[in-house]
């Protein structure tokens, strides 16, 4: 193997091999844009628009759920979600320790006190046993996050819910098409939601969400939540009067209308997008102490994001250095051209708005209805962990044409393992800083910049 490129060798990915563009945009999805730029309805507050409309039929269709509602951004479909479900301020929702910052903002805006579990370190989502630690009287739903596209254990998540009466919500922002147990995400939980951002498998060109259920109250009541709490009639005059609280999250008819295009070759794109992933994989499970991020063989993977964890004693080093021979693991490869980075910094609990009770002015946690759940980093180890030791691939999968350039990716990784001595020499001398650490350090310099 040649010497590694940030030693100055010659890279493995050559610089004319970039990611592809995503979302891929072709004539048929310019087509859809025109043809509501043509028609000059534009919003679902315009009476006979059928783009928004025909959106929410078609991904119901696809999930296997009685209704879709439309909104403005995946954010909105969460925080709408929750709002349906009628919480009284002070409730208690259980969200992932490792996530969007949305999964665990979204309980904010309907005045519902976010309490975290630490995640399973295989599958990188909440378990079942970690679930049922934090549940307490006070309780009163659980957002599941299918993290990077692998579902759940959404049966036995279900089964722990049912036990204590708590509603379930899957936040399938990053697993659209992924399937457990042969049922589609999204059609599991009581009400579920789904992102169209530009960075999703299934995307729209800008932002866009998606809300689904079975119920048919909850369905009426998110779609007053997105605008206003009224009742816009398909046809006909809009009445103007408000029946609920709510806010203005419509969609746009140009993003439905782009993304039912890409709807259009979801499946297609799915499919060689798993055969380019299991490729890339197939090659990088022989090397030693990497792990790869695997599937349980009753469900499968929308292949959002590619997580990898390393082990320091292939590089003959002791556990102490997972962070540090991850660090030096992820600069090797990015000298080669492999866009390895990571993906959240920190824990959420981690994150300022929860450590120092932010929120708006301090609630919903000083509401007298509600308490303060420790968000201490000691109660989140595999979290912590993963943080530590693992990096990820983003985005440069997503297109179909993307196998040639995983190819690449392969040759880069075996190379870097090749040199895992070199890389353990770094691990060794190079100073080093835990990712939330990092994390906070950038966090306190951007905060000292803006003078507030």
């Amino acid at each position: 193997m040649d010497k590694l490129a940030m030693l100055g060798g010659t890279r493995a990915v050559p610089r004319d091999h970039r990611i592809l563009p995503w979302p891929a945009v072709t004539e048929e999805d310019r087509s859809a844009v025109q043809r509501v730029m043509e028609g000059g309805r534009f919003t679902s507050a315009s009476s006979g628009e059928t783009e928004i409309a025909s959106l929410e039929k078609e991904w119901a269709e696809q999930v296997g759920t009685r209704h879709c509602v439309a909104v403005s951004n995946g954010t909105a479909a969460l925080s709408l979600a929750l709002a349906a479900l009628e919480l009284e301020p002070g409730s208690e929702v259980i969200v992932p320790a490792l996530s969007f910052i949305a999964s665990a903002v979204a309980p904010l805006h309907v005045m519902a006190v976010p309490v975290f579990a630490d995640i399973d370190p295989l599958t990188f989502n909440m378990s079942p046993a970690a679930i049922e630690a934090v549940i307490t009287p006070r309780t009163r739903a659980i957002v599941v996050v299918h993290l990077h596209g692998l579902p759940a254990d959404m049966d036995e998540i279900t089964a722990v819910a049912e036990r204590h009466g708590l509603a379930v919500v899957e936040d399938a922002a990053q697993a659209h098409g992924a399937r457990y147990r042969d049922r589609p995400v999204g059609s599991i939980g009581r009400v579920n939601t789904f992102s169209l951002n530009v960075s999703k498998n299934l995307a729209t060109c800008g932002e866009g969400g998606l809300i689904n259920t079975d119920d048919d109250a909850l369905h009426t009541r998110a779609l007053m939540a997105r605008q206003f709490g009224e009742l816009i009639p398909a046809r006909g005059e809009r009445s103007y009067v408000s029946h609920a609280l709510g806010w203005n999250q419509k969609p746009g008819a140009i993003q439905a209308a782009f993304t039912r295009s890409q709807l259009s070759r979801f499946g297609t794109d799915a499919k060689q997008r798993e055969a380019n992933v299991r490729a890339l994989l197939d090659r990088l499970s022989a090397l030693p102490g990497l792990m790869c991020p695997a599937t349980p063989g009753d469900r499968t993977h929308a292949w959002h994001i590619l997580r990898f964890r390393v082990d320091p004693s292939a590089f003959g080093l002791p556990d102490a250095y997972a962070g540090p021979v991850r660090a030096a693991v992820m600069r090797a490869l990015r000298a080669e051209g492999v866009p390895a980075a990571p993906y959240q910094l920190m824990p959420l609990p981690h994150q300022k708005i929860f450590r120092e009770r932010l929120g708006f002015g301090g609630y919903p946690w000083a509401l007298p209805s509600a308490r303060t759940p420790s968000y201490a980093l000691d109660g989140f180890p595999h979290t912590l962990r993963v943080i530590e030791d693992s990096f990820t691939i983003q985005k440069a999968h997503l297109h179909p044409l993307a196998g040639e350039l995983l190819t690449r990716y392969a040759d880069a990784f075996e190379k870097v393992w090749h040199h895992r001595d070199a890389l353990a020499q770094h691990a060794r001398s190079a100073p080093y800083q835990s990712p939330w650490e990092r994390a906070d350090d950038i966090a306190a310099a951007e905060w000292e910049a803006t003078g507030l």
